[in-house]
């Protein structure tokens, strides 16, 4: 995870925060690719991405992108795709470690309890 953050310590803070609020929901395996650290129970269900990796200008230290079965119109979201019927990848620009709060708490929980 070191090499992930490296020369990126924001998104690290706010990751941390995040990986926090996922091992509160209950048990979840952690797992780092080149380009996302995601969380999964039995099946994926949040990934974590820094989008400074793979685009330019400015943007947000870290994006967090849920699995859930709806789409959710909350305008927080900065992109909603549906991948697969009835599967709705949620896009979350995170600037601060103080966003990850009770909205953000409830999508988590939905997401973890979609994939028990």
């Amino acid at each position: 995870m070191d090499d992930f953050f490296a020369g990126r310590e924001e998104s690290a803070h706010i990751f941390e925060t995040l990986r926090i609020a996922v091992g509160d929901l209950g048990p979840a395996e952690l797992y780092i690719t080149k380009s996302q650290i995601g969380f999964r129970r039995h099946r994926p269900f949040a990934w974590a991405w820094i989008p400074g990796m793979y685009l330019r200008g400015e943007h947000a230290p870290l994006v967090l992108t849920l699995s859930l079965r709806r789409k959710d119109l909350s305008p927080r979201w900065k992109e909603i795709v549906e991948p697969a019927p009835g599967r709705f990848s949620h896009h979350l620009e995170l600037r601060s470690e103080s966003e990850i709060e009770g909205e953000i708490r409830r999508w988590l929980l939905e997401a973890w309890e979609a994939t028990a």
